[in-house]
């Protein structure tokens, strides 16, 4: 069994909904098993190294060495992603230069409040630090119908969701097909990596 990290931070659980539905994607593919993660905030009542008393754990290092995969979900903050998890990536140097990510396959989702409010930029950005550390980029190709159909989230970069601001509107089933998708895709992907050659 293989573990596929995923990954994300979340302020008013949008984004936590979307982790859940790339983890059960990652679940559906034998072999493989999603271990969720987030990252504390980096300021007021809630930042806190301490492990949150309910929802995913907080991430670590480890979380990173041991997974052989990784799928990162972020809010949109002004077309980037959360600085809380850019602040977690900033701290992982030491295995950028272990190369211990180099040859992962990694992918990106992200939820925000409006259709052009960083849909596609937040994805983007969030996978330029998996570049750097040498991952294997795995997008949604149109080869998934719900991206056609959307009238919601879901771009070839990522799985992404549409939540108007101050909305609690429940999930599009394309937004939950693209998630499930995306998920599924690293962990196929991984698992191929794992098979011995030959």
């Amino acid at each position: 069994m293989i573990d596929i990290l995923v990954l994300y931070y979340t302020r008013h659980g949008a984004t936590a909904e979307l982790a859940r539905q790339v983890a059960r994607g990652v679940d559906g593919v034998a072999g493989c098993r999603a271990r969720l993660r987030t990252v504390p905030p980096l300021q007021g009542a809630a930042a806190s190294t301490a492990a949150p008393a309910d929802g995913a754990a907080f991430a670590s290092h480890d979380d990173l060495r041991e997974c052989a995969g990784l799928v990162l979900g972020s809010p949109v903050r002004f077309g980037n992603m959360a600085a809380p998890l850019m602040a977690f990536f900033d701290s992982t140097s030491s295995l950028w230069l272990s190369g211990v990510l180099a040859g992962k396959p990694a992918a990106a989702f992200t939820a925000g409040s409006t259709m052009h409010g960083g849909q596609e930029t937040t994805p983007l950005g969030m996978l330029l630090p998996l570049l750097h550390h040498g991952m294997l980029i795995v997008g949604l190709p149109f080869t998934e119908s719900a991206l056609s159909t959307t009238t919601g989230g879901g771009t070839p970069y990522g799985a992404t969701r549409v939540v108007p601001g101050g909305e609690r509107r429940a999930m599009t089933d394309a937004e939950r097909q693209l998630a499930q998708a995306l998920g599924s895709r690293v962990a196929s992907l991984a698992l191929r990596l794992a098979a011995p050659a030959g």
